[in-house]
Order: structure tokens, then sequence, then C-alpha cells
């Protein structure tokens, strides 16, 4: 009696055969035109949408009655927008030397919302971030590098470099019971701050180096005082801000210089004030009155880097139309197989049947991520120029964070369309799966960014629903120490953009454990 051997195959399931799954399922996709054209749909709406939102998208300014084209921002030593506007009262130093002050208060006023229409409801205080105390500046030109130590309203003494800089000192107010020494020297390119409760005990607060600095700088008193934000809640529900106007009054005395060039006259300069209606008179300007060696500074404006102009992903705006077709085709891609009978099929050809899920997710996926990085690639760099020729200037960014815009986008919208096909292999009805998708996803976002919410919900949507993955997009970050509004329908998010994202890839990788889990438990 002769035995037979059973064939087995030389070819192991585990590599190859996920490779011809792949194939499987990439012919699948291409052969069927209508999900084709949904993708190429979905990339040229990102496109399209984007620059007709930068071409309908104008603005202009006013220099008196005369309207004129609105200023670019001023760029910082590291090309990022700043806001450079403060009163400053200085003299030239050549090489290494040093100031120090004595600040025995600090004052101001804030204007507040109205309570009687027509009269305007000033009060007495100064904002947290008003700040008042010495520099060494390379120049007087807005956004020139610079380092400086000072007082602030509610945050302590700070040392801050460079607009996006800072170091917190010792916390505490100032006043004539309590005064505060400062202390600014310059060595080369090394800038060194320190503080002191009696001008004998010296604590440093921070090093900063601008490198290339000339030998010849600026250094003296300056004060500064970022506008109030106010948040107004609105009748349905979300909120609102607005800034007003604040000054800021720093007394000043006990000053002390050293280096060559200093011990002469003191020159002032309202560095960054505007001009008023009248195109001429400077607009909230800031002034000095001094009295022997007791300086009396008043400032507007800030030092700072800017966060309201407006980002680069405003180019992307259609994105989130792009997203529901992506979620459409990506459904289509697992339910049409169920509503035909092909998937016991394609089940009988692969056995191992998460594999093929698995497979699934990785083509439609990929084939989104392509698609969507060559119209993320094409929309914002058109769409920034056609915002710039229509006198709107997104802040400007560094180039891995304007990739991480672009490539971020795209990974969006792939990892959205695995989270549709898992939901599609789940429900197996392409109605329901598709309407859960765009609930999840897109309905949170859209909730937490129209001010229709209180800012609290709309934080919380956009930390725990797959809508948290939209923190991607976030190009500007949040600067502690500037006072803004920031709320997602600022275009700032309570995650940040890493972790956002890897929020809606949880739910992804869930939805398809789940997906696969039913597949393997369950007939077809």
């Amino acid at each position: 009696m002769s035995t037979v051997t059973p064939y087995r195959s030389d070819l192991r399931a585990g590599r190859d055969g996920f490779a011809q799954l792949l194939r499987a399922e990439w012919t699948k996709f291409r052969t069927v035109r209508g999900w084709v054209a949904g993708i190429v749909a979905a990339a040229l709406l990102i496109v399209g949408l984007g620059l007709l939102f930068s071409s309908g998208s104008h603005s202009s300014c006013m220099k008196g009655p005369v309207e004129v084209p609105c200023p670019a921002p001023v760029l910082g030593p590291g090309g990022e927008a700043v806001s450079d506007r403060f009163y400053f009262v200085h003299q030239p130093l050549d090489g290494d030397g040093s100031i120090t002050v004595r600040v025995n208060s600090m004052t101001g006023q804030i204007r507040k919302p109205d309570v009687t229409a027509g009269v305007r409801n000033v009060v007495t205080g100064v904002v947290p971030w008003a700040k008042a105390g010495i520099m060494i500046k390379e120049s007087t030109e807005q956004g020139a590098p610079y380092a400086a130590v000072m007082v602030t309203g509610s945050h302590g003494v700070r040392m801050q470099h460079n607009f996006t800089e800072d170091v917190a000192g010792r916390p505490g107010g100032v006043s004539a019971q309590s005064p505060r020494w400062l202390r600014l020297t310059r060595t080369g390119d090394t800038i060194t701050g320190e503080e002191s409760p009696d001008g004998r005990q010296w604590t440093r607060v921070g090093t900063a180096r601008l490198d290339g600095l000339p030998a010849q700088v600026r250094i003296g008193l300056f004060a500064a005082s970022p506008g109030d934000i106010t948040v107004t809640a609105n009748t349905i529900g979300g909120y609102s801000a607005a800034s007003r106007f604040t000054e800021a009054t720093a007394v000043m005395d006990e000053v002390g210089l050293r280096g060559e060039g200093t011990g002469g006259t003191w020159r002032i300069d309202d560095i960054g004030v505007t001009t008023g209606l009248d195109g001429v008179t400077p607009h909230h300007p800031g002034r000095l009155e001094r009295s022997g060696g007791t300086f009396a500074i008043t400032g507007v404006g800030d030092i700072a880097p800017l966060t309201e102009l407006g980002s680069i992903e405003r180019t992307l705006t259609g994105a989130m139309v792009g997203l529901i077709i992506v979620i459409v085709v990506a459904v289509l891609f697992v339910t049409a197989e169920y509503r035909r009978q092909l998937i016991r099929t394609t089940l009988l050809a692969s056995p191992r049947r998460g594999r093929v899920l698995v497979a699934k997710a990785v083509v439609i996926g990929t084939v989104t991520f392509v698609a969507g990085l060559a119209a993320n690639a094409v929309a914002l760099p058109i769409g920034r120029q056609i915002l710039r020729g229509n006198n709107i200037y997104p802040l400007p960014v560094s180039t891995l964070t304007e990739l991480r815009v672009v490539a971020g986008v795209a990974a969006l919208l792939a990892v959205a369309a695995v989270f549709a096909v898992a939901l599609g292999s789940l429900f197996r009805r392409s109605a329901m799966a598709v309407i859960v998708a765009i609930a999840a996803i897109l309905v949170p976002y859209v909730l937490a960014t129209a001010s229709v919410l209180p800012a609290s919900v709309s934080d919380w949507l956009l930390r725990v629903t797959p809508a948290a993955g939209f923190a991607i997009q976030q190009s500007i970050p949040a600067y502690p120490q500037v006072t803004s509004y920031y709320a997602p329908a600022s275009g700032f998010y309570p995650l940040a953009p890493w972790a956002g994202f890897a929020v809606l890839c949880g739910y992804a990788a869930l939805a398809l454990a789940l997906a696969v889990h039913r597949l393997r438990r369950n007939d077809v």
C-alpha cells in the first residue's frame, strides 16, 4: 500500500502572502473608476477650494482718510512674525558694558468694555504681561535682535530675548516699598541678566547669546504694555475676543552705565508707533518724564511673537470637503464587496481574514496620503502667494513646520480613510459607516471651531474625539509669555500637533482591531 505525502508549498504565508494581498487590493481599487475618480476629486477640491478661499480673501488698511495696502509683518531674527513696539530711552554702547537700574513702581491704565455707550471705560492697572526694564538691542529697527531683563505686571522678573525666548526670575511685583534692581551685562555676543532686591546681592536670571551682534549697540530703559484681551460670551453659546488699549508707566532711578560710548545724551524712540487718523500724529504714543536721575517711562505695545494675523493652514480649507469624499470612497471600498457578495471569494482566497482587512486599510491609506500630499503641496504655496497679493500675510513658519502641516494634513486624510474602512467592515452598510465617520471626525471639529460652544466644551471635544487629529495642522505655537485668545476658533488646539494626531490614530487602530475581530468570528 503506497503512502501519499500531502503537498506543502515552500513559500511562506507571511510577507509574501501579505504582499500578494496588497497587490490584489490595489488591483481592485484601481479597476473601479468611481473610487479612483473620488480620490482624484478629493485632491482637486483641496486645491480648488483652497485657492478659491485665498482669492476671495482681501485686506486693506487706512492711513488717515486714505485706504492703503497693509504693511507686511515685522520679522524677528529667526524669521518669525513679531510685534516690536515699545518706548526706548537709550544710548550707544561700543563693545562690552552693562546697565543697572532700580525699578520703583509700575502703574498704568486699561480700557475695558464700555458700560455706557459712548463713554470710554478706562480703569487704573496694568495687564499681566506689561513689562519695563533694561534692554540691549542691535539697533532701533523693528525686529532687530535684543536681550532684556524686566519686571512684569503679574509674572515677576523675566529675561527675554529675540521675541520667542523667555526665562522666569523671582516672582512678585514691584513697589516703592519693594523695588527691584536689574542689571544687564554684555560680554561679546553674550548677554547676562541679573536681579536684586537691594542692589548688593545679585541673582542671575538668564543668559542669551546673540550671534553676530555688532560692536555698537543700543543700551537703555524701556516700557511696553500689550493689549488687554477681553473674552465675551456670545448669545449662541460661543465666545469672541477683543484686544483693547493699555499702557504701563515705570518709574526708574539709580541708573548706572558702564562701557565705551555711554555717558552722553539720552535718545528717545517710540519704536513701532503708528500714525493717527490725520496720517501725522502718533497713534497711542509713549512718553518720558524725567526729573534729574529719575525716569518715568510710559510704553504701549509689546515685544513678542505675533499670533493673530492668520496662518498657512487657512490655505488648506478644502481638506474638510476632501475628507468627506475620502470617507465615502474608503467605506465603499469595503461595503461594495459585501453588497455584491464578493467578500466570500476574497476570504476563500485568503483564509487569514484579518490580513485582508489590514491590506485594504494599507491600500486606501497609502492612496489617500499620496493624493493628499500632492494636493497640499500645490494648494499651500500657491494659496499663500495669492493671499499676499491680496494684502494678507500669513504668519511665516520654519520649513520643517510647513512640511509638517503639508504632510500632516495628508496623514490626517489617510488615517481617516483607515478609520472609515474599519467602520465599513464593522457596520457592513455604507450609509451607517459614512454617517458615523463624519459624526466622529468632522462634526466635533466644526462645532469646536465655529464658536458655537463654550470654550471648555470645544476644548474637550478636541481632546477626546477623533477630531483631535486636526491639531496636526496648527503651525503657530501658543506662547506662554504672549497674551492671546488661544482657542480652536483662532486656530489653536488643546493638544500638541502630534499628540492630537495620535488620538485620531488610536481611534483608527481600535476600530480596525474591532473590525478584524468581528471578521474572524462572524460568518460573512
